[in-house]
């Protein structure tokens, strides 16, 4: 079974950057899908950025793409979310969830999902 651990959030300011990473263990690690869901003040969950089992396709929210970059380390069976040009609108608890069909798509059947870690953008 794969569990899944947030870090990296905090506070910073607007145009700041943070880096987020999440920590999985289990051996089938590598067989998931993973990416990043945010829930801001009054906002439902959404999805944030994917990727594949591989690496080697990504999938952005229009809302951060240019800005957010996800990548993997299946070697070190960690996620991370490079977070650039932040805006107060991206304040949320940030969740790491796997998707064990493999695909990492905004869709894909997340069924894995950690605690979350709170992110805040001061104006």
């Amino acid at each position: 079974q794969v569990q899944l651990v947030e870090s990296g959030g905090g506070l910073v300011q607007a145009g700041g950057s943070l880096r987020l990473s999440c920590a999985a263990s289990g051996r089938t690690f590598s067989s998931y899908g993973m990416a990043w869901f945010r829930q801001g003040p009054g906002k439902e969950r959404e999805f944030v950025a994917g990727i594949g089992w591989i690496g080697g396709r990504t999938y952005y929210a229009d809302s951060v793409l240019g800005r957010f970059t996800i990548s993997r380390d299946n070697a070190k069976n960690t996620v991370s979310l490079q977070m650039n040009t932040l805006k107060p609108e991206d304040t949320a608890v940030y969740y790491c969830a796997g998707d064990h069909l493999g695909m990492g798509y905004p869709s894909g059947s997340y069924d894995v999902w950690g605690q979350g870690t709170q992110v805040t953008v001061s104006s």
